[in-house]
């Protein structure tokens, strides 16, 4: 399997719950997927609030041949730049995920060591405004390892299922 191929396999498993868009996206992603959530908490009625509370997650998905050091780099501080520019702080902000998905044919021994320890994370007006967090993962199609941060951990059972998946 390609990391293309890879790439189709995984967008269905988004749009259930994402807004998932391949054009007018950011360059050099292949796609991106957006989801948001209003949540509510109230007494009795409806009019009796009791706190309310808005979260979104930007996802940007990249597929490639090789994944270099210098190449992870650029897509990782362009995916949490162009995810915290779309952060709205409003006072019903919880927190705002940001996810960088990479299918890459091969990865260095480099970039897979850096790809462990990257992380970002922002608070905004000492979190009571909420906070963003980054999530990374990458699959090496060749091989079919996954490597991820540490809150990407969250996305590998995703990720390995679709290297289960038969080919179409």
């Amino acid at each position: 399997m390609t990391a293309q191929e890879a790439l189709e396999k995984l967008l269905p498993s988004y749009t259930a719950y994402y807004n998932v868009k391949r054009e007018n996206i950011t360059v050099p992603f292949d796609a991106e997927a957006e989801f948001f959530t209003h949540d509510e908490a109230y007494f009795l009625m409806k009019t009796a609030k009791l706190a309310q509370s808005e979260s979104r997650e930007f996802v940007f998905f990249k597929a490639m041949d090789h994944l270099d050091e210098q190449t992870l780099t650029e897509l990782d501080s362009l995916a949490w730049e162009t995810g915290l520019s779309r952060v709205e702080l409003t006072p019903l902000h919880h927190s705002t995920d940001i996810a960088l998905v990479i299918m890459a044919d091969t990865i260095d021994k480099a970039a897979d060591k850096k790809l462990k320890k990257l992380s970002h994370f922002k608070s905004y007006y000492f979190s009571f405004r909420g906070f963003s967090r980054y999530r990374l993962i990458a699959l090496e199609t060749s091989t079919g390892k996954v490597t991820y941060n540490h809150l990407g951990s969250e996305l590998k059972k995703l990720i390995s299922n679709i290297q289960k998946q038969p080919n179409k």
